[in-house]
């Protein structure tokens, strides 16, 4: 689903919710406090806020259960990470792709296990975009 307004971001406070409401599929406020652990768990009136603020922004929206609001998600997490990449790229890496996995490999964040993953789905990609190319 594309983004109302401005193609904005989730803030990081934004994106802990969501991922709470794509988990769920819908979920009233209080479902989503109590889906963090009790030392993690966020306010409900500023749950509640981020709720309103996000609902704003297109990334959420509610329906009425009695008096309970609950809240579904209005973009998929697929489109949400893809725009997150590619504001990433954009505003650290000047759009290359390139630097972005230089950097993240050089970061030693990257385990060898999924290293080697990485390399068999750029392998399985050429070989999908060559037979793709070949049926045109």
């Amino acid at each position: 689903m594309p983004f109302r307004n401005k193609p904005n971001l989730p803030t990081s406070a934004e994106m802990r919710i969501l991922n709470v409401v794509w988990q769920m599929g819908s979920a009233t406020v209080d479902e989503i406090v109590s889906s963090f652990p009790a030392s993690e768990r966020p306010n409900y009136k500023t749950t509640q806020a981020f709720l309103r603020i996000m609902e704003s922004k297109g990334f959420v929206r509610h329906t009425a259960r009695g008096r309970v609001f609950v809240f579904e998600p209005m973009v998929r997490k697929d489109d949400v990470d893809q725009r997150s990449v590619e504001a990433l790229l954009a505003q650290n890496f000047g759009g290359s792709a390139k630097g972005l996995f230089v950097n993240l490999l050089e970061s030693d964040a990257v385990p060898d296990a999924d290293i080697a993953d990485l390399e068999k789905m750029i392998h399985e990609y050429k070989n999908r975009k060559k037979t793709a190319l070949a049926e045109v």
